[in-house]
């Protein structure tokens, strides 16, 4: 892996998801890493609707691929504002641009705070590097 693959714009969660502060919302999708992982993927199934309310550590949806079916995990509490329904006709987009065209949700944070509770680059590299990668 190529310290490319760890944007310093984000902050990260230990499930391989990342977070982006923009426009006053924040963006959740899934680092190179957990595309490396999963290989080609298949299917992404977002279980939530704008307007919804979700919690930090839950279950906002599924990811598939031609390896594994894994769970996505709600990075942060708030309210969904946007979702990239683009996926669900294209999942393959997550493996060609999973930092830019494939974010997943957008949430308006009910607490920011949170953001501060996830892994800066520099953390989620250290993550990385003890996971033996």
């Amino acid at each position: 892996m190529s310290s490319d693959d760890v944007r310093s714009d984000r902050r990260y969660t230990k499930d391989h998801e990342w977070t982006k502060e923009e426009d006053g919302r924040v963006l959740v999708g899934i680092t190179a890493y957990a595309v490396d992982q999963l290989g080609d993927i298949t299917l992404v199934n977002l279980d939530v609707k704008v307007g919804e309310t979700i919690t930090a550590g839950k279950a906002f949806g599924t990811i598939e691929s031609v390896k594994t079916l894994s769970d996505l995990f709600a990075p942060l509490s708030g309210k969904i504002v946007a979702i990239n329904k683009d996926l669900e006709s294209e999942p393959e987009k997550v493996n060609e641009d999973c930092y830019g065209l494939a974010w997943m949700i957008a949430v308006e944070p009910s607490d920011r705070s949170e953001l501060n509770g996830l892994l800066d680059a520099a953390a989620y590299t250290e993550l990385l590097k003890t996971a033996g990668h």
